[in-house]
């Protein structure tokens, strides 16, 4: 509520006073938005909680109460693209996630894998995935991967797409594999 303005002279009812219902004749002429902004007043004051909650979820239409997509769990198959040896090789079998180094088993931009690729286990540095991520950050066609060693030099010479810049946040890092990026988004 604004400063200086109260309620009666916005036509409200003041707190204390007693809130009467319309009658039928006032529902007839009253605009539509009006009618149910009395009939929520009403019923807020008869209700309390109950209903402003109801309300939010009205108005922000959203029921689901599962969690968002996962970027990259186990199991997702993904595209190497670095010109490493065993990343250029075609496969019969795509790549796939075998493990996540991380607390909640979920990779994004920047976090570490283990890849099943050829019958070989590989880590990998997420450098784009699928699902739309914090503001300003790009979101790709593909989940894409770069193939590392276990000290985390990349393990191709060029890195064939663009990578997103919110990996310079962890430059000290990945300073390598910014190195070998032609593009960065």
């Amino acid at each position: 509520m604004r400063a200086g303005r109260s309620s009666r002279a916005r036509g409200e009812p003041a707190a204390c006073e007693y809130y009467k219902a319309p009658s039928c004749a006032d529902w007839a002429i009253a605009p539509t938005g009006l009618v149910i902004r009395i009939s929520m007043a009403f019923l807020s004051r008869r209700l309390g909680l109950l209903l402003t909650q109801v309300n939010r979820a009205v108005e922000q239409r959203h029921f689901s109460i599962t969690g968002a997509c996962s970027a990259i769990q186990k199991l997702t198959r993904v595209r190497v693209v670095d010109n490493s040896a065993l990343g250029n090789t075609p496969y019969h079998r795509p790549p796939k996630c075998i493990h996540v180094y991380n607390k909640t088993g979920v990779g994004k931009v920047g976090d570490k894998i283990l890849l099943a690729i050829k019958g070989e286990k590989k880590k990998a540095l997420i450098v784009g995935h699928r699902m739309p991520g914090p503001c300003m950050t790009p979101r790709f066609d593909s989940n894409n991967v770069v193939l590392i060693e276990d000290n985390g030099n990349p393990t191709g010479t060029r890195i064939k797409t663009p990578i997103p810049l919110i990996l310079r946040k962890r430059e000290g890092e990945f300073s390598k594999v910014l190195a070998i990026a032609q593009h960065l988004v």
